[in-house]
């Protein structure tokens, strides 16, 4: 005999009645029990926080507390049953077993990197989480997640991700100028830190162009500076380096002349020297400088004919005339009617432009004194002139005689026979300054 058999049977004894079980879970009262019991309460009532119970008593008595009620514990949705969910009211006016329902608890919520959620009610039923991100970075996922009755969440595959490129500002530079006599300029900058939104984890900054303290040259240089975050969100910033070169009106070869500049010829410091064909003379400034107003200093420059002055009291004043201009070749004959002298002077008429590029001048000594004449072109030397040139010379009156002297006034070559134009030009070009000239003309453009 089981126990419950058993409390039953010393229960009903007690209560001078007498019953049996029938197997069928419940305990039918004899005919000679004790009617005082019949749908007496006999255990507390059933009371279910956060849900219902349904009861069968024996007899379908009113009170559903009575001996022998089996009740069938139902929680509400959302909770669930803890300890039994079927008791039994037993002869020791005891449940036979714990009931409770608690409220549904789902497992915690993963949380995402670089992000967390916020929940109304924790992990309990119907609790609603909404998700969130650190600064800097973008929620991809579900927006929230709520406690389920299945003990699960409704969402949560949420993840914070780095979607926000870093910033980074260029610097502003607007416009260098050159130095004076250079072409390009110095430009120095500080390097730009990029900032991150997120984790603020940055790579190198990698620049596009010449780096700071390059010399640029004149013009607009466009520059750019490109920085990454782990994420390999890139950020760009871009600036300009504006080289701007004084400049001044070009200037000019003059005529019969030529011109020599340094750096660009007209660039702000530029220098620009000028030099005349020899028979011609410097007027205004030998040299010129591009200022900073960009305007040349000094007066403008030509190259006039030489004045040669006949009229000047000695041979040595008069060959001063020609020092670092000229070179002078002096005729001398003791008449106009001397075939050397004729032959020469033919032969060198057909050489003026010869002459002219050596920078030769012809001076005639024709007759003897006090007939004797000289001439410079078309301009006669007094007589008295004459004869100290061929003094100051060594000059015979009486024979052919010819005499080429340098820029510098130094007796080059003599001779006591006429010669070809082409022979005095050979011996011209050993000069040592006449290789510079002949590129200078080169230059200038100037040839027979």
């Amino acid at each position: 005999m089981d126990t419950w058999m058993c409390v039953y049977m010393i229960v009903g004894l007690q209560l001078s009645g007498s019953f049996a079980y029938d197997g069928s879970g419940y305990w039918p009262y004899t005919d000679d029990e004790d009617v005082r019991y019949t749908g007496v309460p006999w255990c507390a009532a059933v009371k279910v926080k956060h849900g219902h119970v349904s009861c069968q008593t024996p007899r379908g008595e009113r009170n559903k507390n009575v001996l022998g009620t089996r009740c069938k514990i139902h929680c509400k949705t959302g909770y669930e049953m803890h300890g039994s969910s079927e008791i039994l009211c037993m002869a020791s006016k005891q449940w036979s077993g714990n009931y409770a329902c608690r409220e549904v608890r789902c497992p915690k919520l993963a949380m995402p990197s670089n992000g967390g959620y916020k929940c109304s009610d924790g992990s309990y039923f119907n609790s609603r989480c909404q998700f969130f991100c650190s600064p800097g970075y973008t929620l991809r996922g579900d927006l929230s997640a709520s406690c389920q009755s299945s003990r699960t969440w409704s969402g949560g595959n949420s993840m914070c991700v780095d979607v926000d490129p870093p910033v980074i500002k260029c610097p502003n530079i607007k416009e260098k100028t050159a130095e004076p006599g250079k072409l390009t300029a110095k430009v120095t900058w500080d390097t730009p830190e990029g900032k991150d939104t997120a984790d603020g984890i940055l790579t190198d900054v990698i620049l596009k162009g010449k780096p700071s303290g390059s010399h640029f040259p004149e013009g607009n240089h466009k520059l750019s500076y490109t920085v990454s975050d782990r994420a390999e969100n890139k950020a760009t910033c871009r600036f300009n380096v504006r080289v701007r070169v004084r400049r001044c009106t070009p200037l000019s070869v003059p005529d019969n002349g030529c011109m020599k500049c340094d750096s660009a010829g007209d660039n702000y410091g530029a220098t620009c020297e000028f030099r005349c064909l020899g028979g011609y003379e410097l007027r205004g400034s030998a040299a010129r400088v591009c200022q900073f107003n960009m305007e040349w200093s000094g007066l403008e420059t030509s190259c006039a004919p030489m004045n040669i002055n006949v009229g000047v009291r000695s041979a040595a004043a008069l060959l001063d005339q020609f020092y670092e201009k000229r070179r002078i070749l002096i005729i001398s004959a003791p008449s106009a009617a001397n075939h050397y002298y004729r032959f020469q002077m033919t032969n060198l008429q057909h050489a003026q432009c010869g002459l002219d590029l050596r920078h030769v001048t012809v001076i005639e000594l024709v007759g003897v004194y006090p007939a004797q004449i000289g001439r410079i072109s078309h301009r006669l030397i007094p007589p008295g002139l004459a004869l100290q040139l061929r003094l100051l010379l060594q000059l015979s009156q009486n024979s052919f005689n010819m005499v080429l002297l340098d820029k510098q006034g130094v007796d080059k070559q003599r001779y006591t026979f006429p010669i070809t134009a082409a022979e005095i030009f050979t011996t011209i070009d050993t000069f040592p300054l006449r290789t510079e000239e002949a590129t200078l003309q080169k230059e200038a453009g100037q040839s027979c």
